[in-house]
């Protein structure tokens, strides 16, 4: 979106501007295999990738540490790729450059294989300060799991959430719908009889470029839809309630980390391929109204070399929609009020044109200062965002 001048009638005093970094995101792009639905930057181990990995890892991390004011962090997410598949020596020297230059956080979450889980590697993660796991259970279903390139299969993935319930994790897994030939109902049961407070689940989706899109691979969106419809239903008998557009949890089990995410929170991207969101250093705004900054990292090779991402710039109405297209996202919608503060800009003054033309037609909904969408809405979150980019 092209830089704006601010909106001078409509604009909060600067002193309200957000500035704490409170949210860490890192990423270990290296995965046993890669599956053909896969679009993420992931590549397998070879030569000595993983140890020039960790060392500039350490170098990026201190390079951030240096810009940006340190806050206690509140969550840590580290995902890829496949963060379990490091060696044990290698996830220890990946949580100290973390603890070295950041902390640690009560909530702190690592990306699972099934395929990687062992009784001592469940120890150590649990030793080295995580509190969580998100399971990369995608299917319970040996033949599902094999279509989708899978290398683990459902005992294996079964045990899994065993073990590490066992090692006292708070367990959430992944589970990919509107699958060829998948009974969803079967996968839903078997997920919810584990006895888990918390699980994703995300309808197959064919990016351009990877094998599944070569081969030709559809997805009807008719069946993403009755998918998404049949997941929540089928929770709830397991009290698992739907917070967000594709996850379920118990009360008070929600994942912060993502919800971070989706309320358009700063955090701090590490490593190849990471993505981070970044407050300005000032409260006092440029002339362009430049409130924050995001900066997405290159892919791994550029990025040994010494590169980053260009820090691009974040105008309040650029974060206004952003916390739009995450925050509706929210089953309980978004405090426009709070929005407004920490953007310094009127928010339902300034997009009133936007807010109206989505309530008329049925996209969202009003409840004092919290904007919502409705479940025609939900579905429609792309076309709701381009209502606010429009004006």
């Amino acid at each position: 979106m092209k830089l704006l001048e601010p909106q001078r009638s409509s604009t909060l005093e600067p002193a309200q501007l957000e500035t704490a970094i409170e949210h860490l995101y890192a990423h270990v792009p290296f995965c046993p295999t890669i599956c053909p639905y896969c679009d993420f930057h992931v590549l397998e181990r070879r030569g000595t990738l993983v140890s020039d990995y960790l060392r500039e890892f350490k170098r990026d991390a201190a390079q951030l540490e240096l810009l940006y004011p340190r806050n206690p962090l509140k969550t840590l997410y580290i995902g890829g790729g496949t963060p379990s598949f490091l060696r044990d020596a290698e996830m220890t020297a990946l949580v100290s450059t973390i603890r070295q230059h950041f902390g640690w956080a009560s909530e702190a979450t690592l990306e699972v294989n099934p395929g990687t889980v062992s009784p001592s590697r469940v120890a150590l993660w649990r030793d080295l300060g995580f509190t969580r796991a998100s399971l990369g259970v995608q299917s319970t279903q040996d033949q599902v799991l094999k279509f989708l390139g899978r290398t683990h299969d459902a005992k294996q993935a079964l045990s899994a959430i065993d073990a590490l319930l066992e090692a006292g994790f708070e367990v959430s897994a992944d589970l990919i719908t509107a699958v060829p030939g998948q009974d969803l109902d079967r996968d839903l049961e078997t997920i919810g009889r584990t006895g888990i407070n918390h699980v994703s689940c995300y309808t197959l989706t064919i990016e351009a470029g990877t094998p599944f899109h070569r081969a030709g691979v559809t997805v009807r969106e008719e069946d993403e839809a009755l998918a998404l419809e049949r997941a929540e239903p089928a929770l709830n008998g397991f009290g698992l309630e739907r917070y967000e557009v594709s996850n379920h949890a118990r009360k008070g089990f929600e994942s912060r980390h993502n919800t971070a995410y989706w309320q358009n929170r700063f955090y701090y991207g590490l490593g190849a391929g990471a993505a981070g969101h970044y407050p300005i250093k000032s409260a006092i705004t440029s002339p362009l109204d430049v409130i924050a900054q995001r900066r997405t990292n290159p892919h791994l090779h550029e990025w040994l070399l010494g590169q980053r991402g260009d820090l691009e710039p974040v105008t309040r109405e650029d974060f206004v929609t952003d916390a739009l297209f995450n925050g509706l996202r929210l089953k309980r919608g978004i405090d426009i009020a709070s929005v407004s503060a920490r953007a310094g800009l009127d928010a339902r003054e300034h997009f009133a044109a936007a807010f109206q033309t989505c309530a008329d037609k049925g996209w969202l909904e009003w409840d004092g200062d919290v904007v919502r969408a409705t479940r025609a809405g939900m579905w429609v979150l792309n076309k709701v965002v381009m209502e606010f980019m429009a004006e």
